[in-house]
């Protein structure tokens, strides 16, 4: 593999702005997979080599929240490895199946986030959660499988819809981004094992972006961390209007184009 400085170029600018946001709200991967196609990539081996890279940048994160004390260890240790089978799961069902098939309920889901995040204008303002209860614990688990699986599967809006959850279970959206973050690490090393199990990861680029997704996370979520909720929660909110743009886009470009 020749060192082409351009590729490069590319791979550390666009891997470390997307470890920026990701190490916060999630929405990287639309900033590092398409760098990754860019540069030559087939589109199975980008999503392998983005998934190396971005689970160093989410491990990054997510060790810059524990230390912070914005992690609840209890209860992600409880959900980590669930989450990580998921997404196994997903990243199988990817292999087989198109995932524009449930590109309209992510738009729909999506949106519907966007618009009750901005109608409750105090929400995650203030943590609110103190304990589950056995009907509360079982919907949560439920809601961190499914969306497990839909990382492995798809990805995109993985973030947005973990900080989501947490929200809706009463925690602010400071400590909400440093528990989706644990929980994001394990969804991403769930499905780069079935990814490098296909072949379908270049180690080279993966590791280049990488380094350069190492130092984004820990600027991003040191950023977040000193900022406080109320820069999380703009973020949060300009993320997944982007998410809803970009899949919709490629809705319609699908449509148009089959």
């Amino acid at each position: 593999m020749g060192w082409d400085v351009y590729v490069i170029l590319i791979i550390v600018l666009f891997g470390f702005l997307a470890a920026f946001i990701d190490s916060v709200v999630g929405g990287g991967g639309l900033i590092s997979t398409p760098a990754l196609l860019a540069i030559g990539l087939p589109p199975a081996v980008a999503l392998g080599t983005n998934k190396l890279a971005s689970s160093f940048g989410t491990l990054t994160s997510t060790i810059k929240f524990v230390r912070s004390g914005n992690v609840d260890l209890k209860i992600v240790a409880k959900l980590f490895p669930f989450v990580l089978v998921a997404s196994v799961g997903g990243a199988y069902l990817a292999t087989m199946l198109p995932a524009q098939l449930l590109k309209p309920l992510i738009i729909v889901a999506l949106s519907l986030v966007f618009i009750y995040t901005l109608v409750k204008k105090d929400w995650g303002s203030v943590r609110t959660f103190t304990s589950f209860t056995p009907i509360k614990a079982t919907m949560f688990v439920i809601a961190y499988l499914i969306i497990g699986f839909y990382d492995g599967f798809i990805g995109g809006g993985t973030g947005s819809f973990m900080l989501f959850v947490l929200l809706m279970f009463g925690f602010d959206f400071l400590s909400a981004a440093g528990n989706a973050k644990v929980l994001n690490f394990a969804s991403n090393i769930g499905a780069l094992i079935l990814f490098m199990s296909l072949g379908q990861v270049n180690y080279f680029y993966g590791m280049i972006m990488a380094i350069s997704m190492i130092v984004g996370s820990y600027v991003g979520a040191q950023f977040a961390i000193s900022k406080g909720v109320g820069y999380v929660k703009v973020l949060f909110i300009i993320v997944t209007a982007v998410l809803i743009v970009k899949n919709a886009y490629d809705y319609i470009i699908h449509l148009l184009t089959n």
